[in-house]
């Protein structure tokens, strides 16, 4: 592990951190040559969100959330909720949220690991559609058929064949789940690059969060550029308006967190529901890839 921090860059920023300071905000020059917390680096907020603000809107959006699981388990419906982006970007987090206070039999969490040899055999969404819903159920991804479109390009561990054939092929999978009733959410978790890199950090010196830290995680560092043209034209290849992308600024945590819930509530029509709690999304946080991205992502060409 130190010899791969050490190639990450990360080592000259441990020295002086510990445990006690890791609510700290970690600092950046901007353009001006000012210090600035990294979470503020293409941020369209100066303050984070108030953490009783939050902690209300949460509980609050969480009772929404119960009664939309009623409306899928009375009505039929099958809800997938795909939660993708970089690495430490937020993703685990909000799903915690979302799921708090679901009903764990009918609201189920996927998070698969590597592909055995025998999965590896097989149609590459194969073991996707084996976890997709049945009548009156939420299925939320914790990474997803996407794996192939950002993270497997980047690393190379999918061929140039197996990719082109993810992009050419996941509009119209994508498109037979819609028509058969599927109501398909897909985030995208946006970090800004010095956030990550201080998100890293605290992984590090936090025993608690080290077990999210992998060496894949420590080469994303290096390759902040090719997960950005990879994320791009997953965007231009799968961004349908049947399946759409949504992107999440996820900086402030605790407003993404929030944005999320709010997307996801404000699109599906349940009875009861709480118009003022679930309210309009913050399109600062939250929207199509058009209009909510990282300026440096945007510099990447």
């Amino acid at each position: 592990m130190r010899e791969s921090l050490k190639a990450a860059g990360l080592l000259d920023d441990l020295y002086h951190l510990s445990v006690r300071e890791l609510h700290d905000d970690l600092l950046l020059l901007d353009g001006d040559g000012n210090e600035v917390a990294t979470w503020k680096q293409d941020y369209p907020y100066d303050e984070r969100m108030n953490h009783r603000e939050y902690t209300r809107t949460v509980r609050l959006l969480q009772i929404e959330m119960l009664k939309m699981q009623s409306w899928v388990k009375d009505t039929g419906q099958r809800v997938v909720v795909l939660f993708e982006g970089r690495d430490a970007a937020g993703k685990g987090g909000t799903i915690k949220r979302f799921t708090k206070h679901l009903n764990p039999r009918g609201a189920q969490v996927v998070a698969l690991s590597k592909p055995s040899e025998r999965e590896r055999t097989q149609w590459y969404f194969q073991r996707y559609i084996e976890r997709l819903p049945a009548a009156g159920e939420i299925v939320l991804y914790d990474r997803s058929w996407y794996n192939r479109a950002v993270v497997e390009r980047v690393m190379g561990f999918c061929t140039d064949e197996q990719y082109d054939y993810f992009m050419a092929t996941t509009p119209r999978f994508e498109r037979m789940l819609v028509d058969d009733g599927v109501q398909l959410f897909k985030l995208w978790f946006s970090v800004s690059r010095a956030e990550q890199r201080t998100r890293f950090i605290t992984r590090v010196v936090d025993p608690l969060r080290q077990w999210k830290l992998s060496p894949t995680d420590l080469d994303s560092l290096d390759r902040w550029d090719d997960y950005t043209r990879a994320k791009e034209n997953m965007f231009a290849h799968t961004d349908t308006p049947h399946a759409p992308w949504t992107v999440v600024r996820s900086n402030d945590k605790e407003r993404g967190r929030i944005a999320a819930m709010q997307w996801v509530l404000s699109r599906l029509e349940y009875p009861s529901k709480d118009n003022d709690v679930v309210g309009k999304p913050d399109p600062l946080i939250v929207g199509d890839p058009d209009s909510v991205y990282e300026q440096s992502e945007r510099e990447v060409h």
